[in-house]
């Protein structure tokens, strides 16, 4: 395996730079996967039948919230990436379980949530615009709950091998994954929570 020292260590190899290519053309098709998703529900935001609205059953707080600790966690986890490519394990290492941390308190936002949906009665039998909205948000945070055992085992890589060409790639994968929920959850807050409560 021939390294190119003059290149971050994550992009060090051509089966590294191959990996960090196929990624971001998986990443293509989880980006087709949630604009299926949100045709889906804005086909079916108006179609509430007897069931609530978005307006009836979204709360501000604890949207704001799920956004500032996924957003914190995006700049935290770019934190990580810059020690990474610095050669401070311990620095990364700090970084990518703050980002995790700020990745379960989101998810526990979530689930607060969605057990608040259920008992104001928007189920995914309650109408379309719930079913739709329940599968967009679950998807979102199953994803999330993907990526914090992902980022976990990533940890644990780092811890016994340290920084090698073949865990700094894996960090920096999982960077871009991560980055990618972000995004993906401010189209959700902006075209789901905000045009929904208005």
């Amino acid at each position: 395996m021939k390294i190119d020292n003059s290149l971050p260590l994550e992009y060090s190899t051509e089966e590294n730079n191959l990996k960090i290519l196929g990624f971001w053309i998986f990443l293509g098709a989880e980006i087709m996967l949630f604009a299926t998703l949100f045709t889906m529900y804005f086909t079916l935001e108006n179609r509430i039948g007897h069931g609530p609205s978005g307006a009836e059953i979204f709360e501000i707080t604890p949207v704001l919230v799920e956004t500032i600790l996924l957003l914190t966690s995006s700049f935290i986890i770019g934190l990580g990436i810059h020690a990474m490519r610095l050669g401070n394990k311990k620095a990364m290492m700090i970084f990518f379980s703050i980002t995790l941390l700020l990745g379960a308190g989101f998810l526990s936002f979530e689930i607060f949530e969605f057990i608040h949906y259920i008992h104001v009665g928007a189920t995914l039998q309650t109408s379309a615009f719930t079913a739709a909205l329940l599968t967009t948000l679950g998807t979102h945070g199953l994803h999330v709950t993907f990526g914090l055992f992902w980022g976990l085992a990533i940890l644990i890589q780092i811890k016994k091998r340290g920084l090698t060409p073949e865990t700094t790639n894996k960090s920096f994968i999982f960077s871009l994954y991560w980055h990618f929920l972000d995004v993906i959850w401010i189209f959700i807050f902006s075209f789901i929570y905000l045009k929904g409560m208005m």
